[in-house]
Formats: C-alpha cells, structure tokens, sequence
C-alpha cells in the first residue's frame, strides 16, 4: 500500500534517518530508503575545488556573473531537478514527491538555493532542514558551475545560521571534489537525533550572500 507523502510522515521519517525516492519520474510509488553507510559533508570546512572558489570570489567582488536567491522559485528548482537531460535520463523525483516537498517549502521545511544570471534560471539546489540538519536531496545546472556555486553558499550559509550536519544521503563522484565522507547509519543517528531539536535559521535574515560568503570559514 502506497503511503500518502504528507508533511508529518515526511518529517517523521527523516527524523528517523529514512527519505522518499521513486524508481522513475512516471513512477506512482515511492520506496523508502535508508542507507546503512550516510554520505556527509563538513559544513565548517568543506572543500572547495580553486577553479570554483576563484568563481565564488568573482561574484563575491564583481558581483558576475552569477546572482543568487534563496527560496524564489522553489517550485522552478525542484522541477528542473526532476527532468531528464541528456546527462540525467533517469530521475527518482516522481510528481508524489515534488508536490509533497512543495507543501513542506510552504511550511518552511524545504528550501531552494537559486544561481539566476540576466534574470533567468540557471541552476540550483533544494533540500530538507530539521534542526540543526539540512538534508540535500538534487541539484541541477545549465551553465558551467551553476550548482556548484549555489552548494558553496549553501554551505556558507548552514555555517553561519549554525547547522551541524550537511546529509548528501549517498556518495558519487561529483560530490568527491568537495570532500564527501561516510559514516555508519548508527554514528548518523547519534549525531542526528542530538541535533534535531537544535533551532537554527535558514533564512539568515538581513544578513547578504556576500556576508555570508565573506565569513565562511573556506573563505576567511
């Protein structure tokens, strides 16, 4: 029997070190998984590629060529990362989890980190935030390091509202450049569970992408 994605089941299930995926965008179910090796990243000292971070201080002092924004098209990012390119041609995002992951964003659960160039689209990221927990879940790109920059100010910005874990849920090859690591899904749990009541702020009121780079510890 297909469970219904709803916000308590979906927040309850991370909680517990669990996540939705299907087996195919045209998929009308979902399985729920929970890897007994977890992905993670250091949000206090991520690595960042040079070619990058030459790119991310660009747009630190000339502010080119990219822009980024913050939960503006959540519904954009999240579609884009479910669409099939001629370098993706399979997807676990199926419609059950876009439109369950719009009503977690329209809770304030679920966030978005947008790359815009000339006003337009580009790239981006979306995830999960639970205490003191942001859960990566896709990221997507149609211009040379789009998503890339919008991790590093995601990360800049988990260090500076103070988050404590950074869950990629799995490793691969694209994450091996920023210092992916595993732990044990028993060492994920303990450090999980003493976070989840941690009261962080994602959105980093009044504070710019630019303060927020410019104190980030990769950077400083």
């Amino acid at each position: 029997m297909q469970i219904e994605l709803t916000p308590e089941i979906l927040l309850a299930a991370y909680s517990q070190g669990l996540f939705p995926m299907a087996q195919s965008k045209d998929s009308p179910c979902v399985d729920w998984v929970c890897p007994q090796i977890r992905g993670q990243l250091s949000i206090a000292n991520m690595h960042i590629p040079g070619r990058l971070a030459k790119s991310v201080r660009q747009m630190k002092l000339k502010g080119q060529p990219y822009e980024i924004r913050i939960n503006t098209k959540f519904s954009d990012v999240i579609k884009e990362c479910a669409a099939e390119t001629k370098d993706r041609s399979e997807t676990w995002i199926n419609q059950d989890i876009i439109d369950a992951y719009t009503v977690l964003h329209d809770l304030g659960y679920a966030h978005s980190v947008e790359c815009w160039q000339d006003n337009a689209l580009i790239g981006g990221l979306y995830g999960l935030a639970i205490g003191g927990a942001f859960f990566g879940e896709s990221m997507y790109s149609k211009a040379r390091d789009a998503s890339k920059v919008t991790l590093v100010h995601l990360v800049a910005r988990l260090y500076h509202a103070k988050y404590e874990i950074l869950d990629t849920q799995f490793t691969n090859d694209h994450l091996q450049q920023f210092g992916v690591y595993e732990v044990s899904h028993q060492d994920y749990m303990q450090h999980l569970n003493a976070v989840l009541c941690k009261r962080c702020e994602f959105s980093c009121d009044g504070v710019s992408e630019k303060v927020l780079i410019n104190n980030y510890s990769s950077f400083t």
